[in-house]
């Protein structure tokens, strides 16, 4: 049936969850970063960033969407700004909340301040981007000042818009936050209410008809006696605030519990039909959909790049208007589209088939607009857009670049080994025999400063500039210079310091086949970290060589080791826009195999450590419990894959950071790395506590300091962080090293830093020496 064949859907109307912040040439992290390094002071990052904000707001009417989110916008993550609303600032930074928390402070708990840590950043939920974990530990929430009015306030006296505050729910705030007892939850939540009514309430007051509230949570496995606090919470809220309109707001999946929540007390519930494998879908046909109650239906991605067939998602939304009515049904994208680039208008450089498939987040907003007219008003211009996506997606999935070498891995696979040719226990004699390696062993994860230098030579090059030789000279000067700093420093196992990269990601897609690069793709990762994710377009496949020139010029610098330095499959998998044709696992190992190439290029050219990082392993877990086996059983596959092929001798490491690991130690060590490195530093070692419980019989390296903070920690912190974790982790296969690479650090920060931690690394061994 054709759209025009179909009942109008006149009442619909369209919304937005959250748009990028960053700005259409990231002007909002080079705001931020000419503020941390005193280019500009605080009234000129404000004016700043309050330009930015109506320009966001002013393109999304200008898109033609209905309901616009403020307060979205945040100066870094938008769960610190719930936490300093709520006056949660950690005791280690001396601040009482008294009114509004200042900037200092504010950056301070997401950065680091002398005499002060940063708190916690982990990834939100199985995303790229990262947060900063409130900490509850002795709290007492206050509400230093209602942000989502301020918000709404200054979109409707600027632009006129009547716009939908938008902030974190009470039951996910809690949940995504530490420091507190699982079994004192529901005290906890209770304990924020008060605040949030104030909030609702100072909202409705000021005539807010929509507020979001996002409950990202509800689509994880929590526990069913979660139910009660949550029922207790909204019933609170809505009579706190009756005629405000609350949008209960979930994403990333299908919602647990669909019967009990989808009759909470709210007059909107969120849903995403992108990311639920259809089970959001099949709970409203099954269950039906509340009478009264309006459905926020995400159908178009707001998680990858790739253009929405408008006729499949128009039949959706008529599908779901059966079980509702148009009145109660509003179009909208699965999640914020924080999560991708902002406009394809710079993209001039990809191909045109590519650039017809793609849509970013201004693309998006016209995909919402688009299907609102073209089901409501029958639009005839909306009704061609919605045609035109048809057959462009159709047209994409049919070129030749997808369906050119389509391989059936399986069979593939069983041909290939998949595991070493020895255990561990042997490996590790044959390794040591051949390292020589002293207690404790010190090593960095990779990268050195990426400085303005390097940075500006880089581009030369590209600009063609300057010659492929002049180029290769000046990054050999670079690694010579950082090979003579750790042998100064005293570091035991090198790197070459991949001054020859732009993003760990991005550097290997553009030197194998099936990926595209944009030009001005960011988005978001944490702070002012912006990446560019590559497009995976096509089947992957191994070209040339890709740091065997690199390395093996800093091993011939030096008699230590050399670690040759790559990025996993899985993490390329998960830190790119993949392909939506075909599931991810063969993805994964279509990938895994181009790597392996690599893995023995640098092995052939005498290589004799070799780390393979996935640092964003963990981010791809599936939410939901029964799927998190199968991920986990091909993410370990694909590892294997690339890495089981080398001799014994070879020392295989890896590296991970920022996520929680506590649940999947087992598939860590099925990976069957020599040396695993692991971030324990920003969560204060709480990992740790991991391995009281769990054995893990591997080499293993826990993060002793922060390097995404500017604050260098003296040798006792360091020394402390080693001991603590010598109580559970044998000595004689513990590394130390710092939590991630380097790149975003100063070189005077990361020299100072690095030879504190090669003190604390002597230290602890003096200590074992005594104590043996």
């Amino acid at each position: 049936m054709s759209i025009n064949e179909r009942p109008a859907l006149s009442d619909l109307i369209s919304s937005n969850l959250g748009y990028p912040r960053i700005g259409g040439n990231r002007e909002w992290k080079k705001a931020l970063e000419r503020f941390w390094n005193g280019s500009i002071d605080e009234s000129e990052l404000h004016s700043e960033m309050k330009r930015l904000r109506l320009e966001h707001l002013s393109k999304q009417q200008d898109k033609g969407i209905d309901l616009i989110p403020v307060g979205d916008f945040s100066y870094y993550d938008h769960m610190l700004d719930t936490s300093v609303m709520f006056g949660l600032v950690p005791e280690r930074f001396n601040y009482r909340p008294a009114g509004p928390v200042p900037l200092s402070v504010y950056f301070g708990i997401a950065r680091g301040q002398k005499g002060a840590t940063a708190s916690e950043m982990t990834k939100w939920l199985n995303t790229n981007y990262h947060y900063i974990v409130p900490e509850l530990a002795n709290a007492a929430p206050v509400l230093t000042e209602n942000k989502p009015l301020q918000a709404y306030r200054e979109a409707k006296q600027e632009l006129g818009i009547e716009g939908k505050p938008v902030l974190i729910g009470p039951y996910s705030f809690v949940a995504l936050s530490k420091g507190y007892d699982r079994k004192d939850l529901a005290t906890i939540v209770r304990s924020f209410l008060p605040l949030y009514t104030r909030v609702l309430s100072e909202l409705a007051a000021e005539g807010v008809q929509w507020v979001q509230i996002d409950e990202p949570v509800l689509t994880t496995l929590f526990p069913a006696e979660d139910l009660d606090i949550i029922q207790e919470a909204y019933e609170t809220l809505t009579q706190a605030a009756p005629a405000l309109n609350i949008m209960l707001q979930t994403y990333f999946g299908s919602l647990e519990h669909y019967k009990h929540l989808s009759t909470l007390p709210v007059q909107g519930l969120g849903l995403d039909f992108v990311h639920d494998d259809g089970e959001n879908l099949q709970h409203v046909l099954q269950h039906g959909f509340p009478a009264g109650k309006t459905l926020g239906a995400g159908v178009v991605d707001g998680r990858n790049i790739w253009r929405s067939d408008l006729k499949a998602v128009a039949a959706l939304l008529s599908q779901l208007a059966e079980q509702t009515s148009p009145t109660q049904l509003i179009v909208q994208p699965s999640c914020s589209l924080l999560h991708v680039p902002v406009s394809l208008e710079a993209e001039q450089k990809l191909d045109i088939e590519l650039v017809h498939a793609l849509a970013f987040a201004d693309e998006k907003l016209e995909e919402i607009a688009a299907l609102t007219a073209a089901l409501g008003e029958r639009n005839p211009s909306a009704l061609a857009q919605v045609e035109q996506s048809a057959d462009a997606v159709a047209r994409f999935n049919s070129s030749a670049a997808r369906v050119q070498t389509a391989t059936d891995m399986a069979a593939l696979l069983a041909k290939e080994p998949q595991s070493r040719s020895v255990p561990f226990a042997q490996r590790r004699a044959i390794q040591q025999d051949k390292l020589k390696l002293p207690p404790l062993p010190t090593t960095t994860i990779g990268s050195f400063p990426q400085t303005a230098e390097i940075r500006k030579a880089r581009l030369q090059y590209r600009k063609g500039e300057w010659s492929a030789e002049q180029y290769r000279t000046f990054i050999q000067q670079q690694i010579k210079e950082w090979i003579d700093i750790q042998e100064e420093i005293g570091i035991d196992v090198l790197v070459h310091g991949e001054f020859e990269r732009t993003d760990m990601v991005e550097f290997f897609g553009e030197k194998l086949k099936g990926f595209a690069f944009t030009q001005n793709g960011w988005v978001q990762s944490y702070g002012s970290r912006c990446v560019k994710p590559p497009i995976i377009y096509g089947d992957v496949l191994f070209d040339q060589p890709m740091t065997v020139e690199e390395t093996a010029f800093a091993q011939s610098l030096t008699s230590k080791p050399v670690k040759g330095m790559l990025t996993g499959p899985v993490t390329i998998l998960n830190w790119s826009f993949e392909r939506n044709d075909i599931p991810r696992s063969q993805v994964a190992l279509q990938l895994a195999l181009a790597l392996r190439a690599e893995v023995e290029a640098l092995e052939q050219a005498g290589i004799g450590m070799i780390q393979v990082d996935e640092p964003a392993i963990r981010e791809g877990l599936p939410l939901k419990k029964e799927q998190q086996q199968a991920y986990l059983d091909w993410a370990v596959q694909a590892f294997l894959v690339t890495t089981a092929t080398v001799e014994p001798a070879t020392q295989i490491h890896t590296h991970m950071c920022y996520s929680e690991f506590q649940h999947m130690i087992q598939s860590i060590s099925d990976m069957d790395a020599d040396v695993i490195s692991i971030e324990t530093s920003r969560s204060h070692g709480e990992l740790i506590v991991s391995f009281e419980d769990q054995v893990y019989d591997k080499g293993i390296g826990l993060g002793v300091y922060d390097i995404h903070s500017p604050r260098i920690p003296d040798v006792a912190e360091m020394l402390s962080m080693i001991q603590r974790a010598l109580r559970v982790l044998p000595s004689d296969l513990f590394w130390v090293n710092p939590d991630c690479g380097l790149k975003t650090r100063t070189k005077e920060e990361s020299i100072a830093a690095l030879r504190q931690m090669v003190l604390a690394a002597q230290a602890a061994r003096d200590a074992l020496a005594v104590s043996n």
